[in-house]
C-alpha cells in the first residue's frame, strides 16, 4: 500500500490553519493580560460587554474567534482599542528584533480604531504601542481613559484634543502628552483630514498573572 502524502495545496491549509490557531491563541492571551491588569474578572467583563462568560472564556484560552463588533466591546471594555487587540494577534517579528523600520504606505490603514483608519508600528510583545492614526471625524465621539500613559502627534491637520474636559488645538508639529486615567477623546478642528502618531505604553503583567 502507498503511503499517503499530502498536496502542495493540502500542506498550505494546514499551514494556514495552524497560523490561525496560533493567532487565536495570542489575542485571547493578550486579552486575559489586559482583563487582568485592569483587575476584572471574567464575570465583570462579560457583564461590561454582553457577551457570555463561556465564550469569553473560550476566546481567552484560544478556542473562539471574535466578530469585529465583539471585538470593539471587549476593546471598549478594557480601555483599549481593538487594533491594539488585532495587533497582539500578529506573529512575533523575527523573535523581536531590535530595530523594525516601517514605511509610510507599506500596508493598507485598518478602520478599527474609535473614529478612523490606523494601523499598528511595531509587532509582538513591546513596552510601546505607536500607532499611526487617521480620520476625518468632526464629532468628540467616544471619551478614552486608560492606566498607560499615552503621547500623540500631529501630523497633519488642525485637530482639537479634549484631556480631562479642557480642549487644546493642536497643528502639524503640536503634540500632547497625558498621564494614564486621563480622559480624552479628539476630532478635526476643520473637518479635512488629519494624521497623527499615538504611541501608548504597553499593557504591565501584574506579579504571577501568570499563573491566574
Amino acid at each position: 500500500m502507498t503511503p499517503a502524502t499530502s498536496t502542495p495545496g493540502a500542506a498550505a491549509a494546514d499551514a494556514a490553519a495552524g497560523d490561525e490557531v496560533a493567532a487565536n491563541q495570542r489575542l485571547g492571551a493578550y486579552i486575559r493580560r489586559v482583563r487582568h491588569a485592569r483587575g476584572l474578572t471574567l464575570v465583570q467583563l462579560a457583564e461590561a460587554t454582553a457577551l457570555s462568560h463561556p465564550f469569553l472564556s473560550q476566546l481567552e484560552r484560544g478556542l473562539a474567534q471574535p466578530s469585529l463588533s465583539s471585538l470593539r466591546r471587549i476593546a471598549v471594555a478594557l480601555q483599549t482599542s481593538p487594533i491594539e487587540l488585532i495587533g497582539a494577534s500578529d506573529a512575533p517579528a523575527a523573535d523581536a528584533v531590535p530595530v523594525e523600520v516601517h514605511r509610510r504606505g507599506e500596508r493598507p490603514l485598518d478602520a478599527t480604531f474609535a473614529s478612523g483608519a490606523a494601523r499598528m508600528l511595531v509587532h509582538g510583545e513591546r513596552p510601546l504601542h505607536p500607532l499611526e492614526m487617521e480620520g476625518t471625524n468632526t464629532e468628540p465621539g467616544e471619551t478614552f481613559v486608560h492606566g498607560e500613559d499615552e503621547f500623540a502627534y500631529v501630523l497633519e491637520g488642525e485637530v482639537v484634543f479634549e484631556l480631562d474636559g479642557a480642549c487644546e488645538q493642536l497643528r502639524a508639529g503640536d503634540s500632547a502628552y497625558y498621564a494614564g486615567g486621563v480622559a480624552h477623546r479628539w476630532w478635526s478642528a476643520t473637518g479635512a483630514p488629519y494624521r497623527l502618531v499615538v504611541v501608548k505604553q504597553g499593557t504591565p503583567m501584574r506579579l504571577g498573572e501568570e499563573d491566574a
